[in-house]
């Protein structure tokens, strides 16, 4: 099968394999991706991606299937013709600004968090398609990126149900879209296609792009959907989970939301997993303050660079890496100086004490973030999963094991391409008939890397440091 892997920084095609005792990915066409910025907007090249994803199907090979999986609350807008409106914006233009105060005075947080279970997050898709304005007279149906992709593939229109549930649009506990909420601030109800489940056979590519006859399954669409399928968690284990990647997504796998008042003011997310589980996680800010850092410094030896920042002071200096200064692009480096400054402390100095602060405050963030989680739910962890990129990262891994005090079972690096070609398989006819079965192959046939905590710094001083 061909697993359809978009990232915010790249995109990939990989080919997998499934069958007893067999699971395997192999890349077979990797792409960048990344903002492009035109006029006053920050845009998506989704041709250029949808180019690319014809290119690696071709390359793949003789197929069973192909799934599509991406980043979340991005979409694309249709007319009554089914053409595109224009490129779809990027996440981190600017034009959300102010637009979730307007939205608080029709709905309140309480409300809003009530029904969708939703982190509040400036770019959720609800506020992006409130900044439209009135550019969506124009608009027939939206389709998040996934979704966007499937139809061009096959000419079906569709919603998957595990991205959808990030958009803030979506009823969490109903399983449905929330359209008496998304019709109080001028939303119409017809933007909103029939929502599918993973696993649910789209259709076949249509004959015009000139690919084989192949079936289109909608995946878990949503790439951390993916990933946490791929999660090799044992059996009754309690199990915390960190997809690591551009943004790393840590928390837990729930059988229903927790939408209680302190989860509301934590600010944890309930999005749909696969199987009708609820993945209650908070976004942390992720890789990306360390490859806007590299970007800033041209430097592409990231390697040497971990290798120094092992040996560097641990807890020298730490920021809040959730602050809002760090999501746009930008002098990372500058950034880190100014909140250390802001808090009291020496700005690191040189690459390799820069480098060190940016993955000690990430781990802190996972720790802040894996014990809130659990504090809400009343659960324990025994154990935290780092899947995808992060996983690779030895140094975070091992900072993550020691600031959480708790074992880190790092890998798979491809858990979102896993994950995606188990539900493809399962919706062709393997036999893997839930969860814990798709986890027995991916722990009986993917390397594992096991960090233990050192308890050789005192993470809670730098946590307080921060607090105060």
């Amino acid at each position: 099968m061909a697993a359809v892997d978009l990232g915010a920084s790249s995109g990939r095609v990989m080919a997998g394999t499934v069958g007893p005792g067999r699971l395997s990915v192999e890349e077979v066409r990797r792409f960048p991706n990344g903002g492009v910025r035109a006029g006053p907007a920050l845009y998506w090249d989704i041709l250029g991606l949808f180019r690319e994803t014809l290119t690696g199907i071709r390359d793949a090979g003789p197929l069973s299937g192909v799934g599509i999986d991406s980043w979340a609350v991005d979409y694309g807008l249709l007319d009554d013709r089914g053409a595109l409106l224009g490129n779809p914006v990027h996440y981190r233009d600017s034009r959300t600004e102010g637009v979730p105060s307007r939205v608080a005075a029709s709905i309140s947080a309480r409300e809003l968090y009530d029904v969708t279970g939703l982190q509040q997050l400036p770019f959720n898709t609800l506020y992006q398609l409130v900044s439209e304005g009135a550019r969506l007279d124009a608009a027939s149906t939206m389709l998040l990126i996934p979704d966007l992709l499937n139809y061009w593939l096959t000419g079906s229109i569709g919603a998957e149900r595990t991205n959808a549930s990030t958009t803030q649009l979506y009823d969490v506990r109903a399983r449905t879209w929330a359209t008496s909420l998304s019709s109080r601030v001028g939303l119409p109800p017809r933007l909103f296609p029939p929502l599918r489940d993973p696993g649910t056979v789209v259709g076949t590519v249509l004959p015009a792009l000139e690919l084989p006859d192949l079936p289109v399954v909608a995946v878990g669409s949503h790439d951390t959907a993916s990933a946490v399928v791929a999660v090799p968690a044992s059996p009754g284990t309690n199990f915390a989970y960190i997809s690591s990647g551009t943004w790393s997504l840590a928390g837990l796998e729930l059988p229903s939301p927790e939408l209680s008042d302190a989860a509301l003011a934590a600010n944890f997310t309930n999005e749909g997993g696969v199987d009708g589980t609820i993945r209650f996680l908070r976004n942390v800010m992720g890789l990306w303050v360390l490859s806007e850092t590299l970007r800033t410094w041209s430097c592409t030896d990231l390697r040497d660079l971990l290798k120094s920042a092992a040996d560097a002071p641990g807890l020298a200096a730490v920021v809040d890496i959730d602050a809002p200064a760090f999501l746009p692009p930008g002098d990372m480096p500058s950034r880190l100086a100014a909140a250390c400054q802001a808090t009291g402390q020496r700005p690191p100095e040189g690459r390799a004490a820069v480098v060190r602060c940016i993955l000690d405050s990430l781990a802190l963030a996972y720790r802040r973030t894996l014990r809130q989680a659990a504090a809400l739910t009343g659960r324990t962890i025994d154990v935290v999963h780092i899947v995808g990129g992060g996983s690779r990262n030895e140094l975070l891994c091992q900072l993550t094991a020691d600031a959480c005090g708790t074992p880190v079972l790092a890998g798979p690096v491809e858990a979102a391409a896993l994950g995606n070609v188990l539900v493809q398989a399962r919706a062709l006819g393997e036999d893997l008939p839930d969860l814990g079965a798709m986890r027995a192959l991916v722990r009986e046939t993917q390397e594992v890397r096991r960090y233990e905590p050192s308890g050789s710094a005192d993470w809670a001083a730098a946590e307080a440091r921060l607090s105060a």
